[in-house]
């Protein structure tokens, strides 16, 4: 094993060691509660990691919310479909119209044409 032939100086150590500094932890704030966190651990405040629930009781609190919301979304789509056959009555109706007009100013424009074709012909 080696062993140093004479012992380091006071200065000499200090150099070496003069960057061997402390670094202050990076913060991050919890995006539930908005706290201060360490990076990359569980927020002791709410107990959330990376939004999500992580201690058990959170985790059966997120559940029941989730079947919560799933619920209220299939009774939201049930109203939908519920009124979307109103709408695309409604559509086929305006569309039905739109067809009926453009199909009157056709037969008009050709009323107007035999009319002025028959005045030409009674003119000559």
């Amino acid at each position: 094993m080696a062993v140093p032939k004479k012992r380091t100086g006071h200065s000499a150590q200090g150099k070496r060691r003069s960057n061997w500094k402390a670094t202050k932890p990076t913060l991050t704030k919890c995006p539930n509660c908005g706290q201060a966190v360490l990076a990359h651990t569980v927020c002791t405040a709410c107990g959330t990691y990376k939004g999500k629930p992580v201690r058990l009781k959170d985790q059966a609190a997120a559940q029941a919310e989730e079947v919560k919301e799933t619920k209220k979304a299939k009774k939201s789509t049930k109203k939908a479909k519920a009124e979307a056959p109103v709408e695309e009555v409604k559509a086929e109706v305006v569309e039905e119209k739109a067809v009926e007009a453009a199909e009157e100013v056709k037969a008009e424009e050709k009323t107007e044409e035999v009319k002025e074709e028959t005045t030409e012909e009674k003119a000559e």
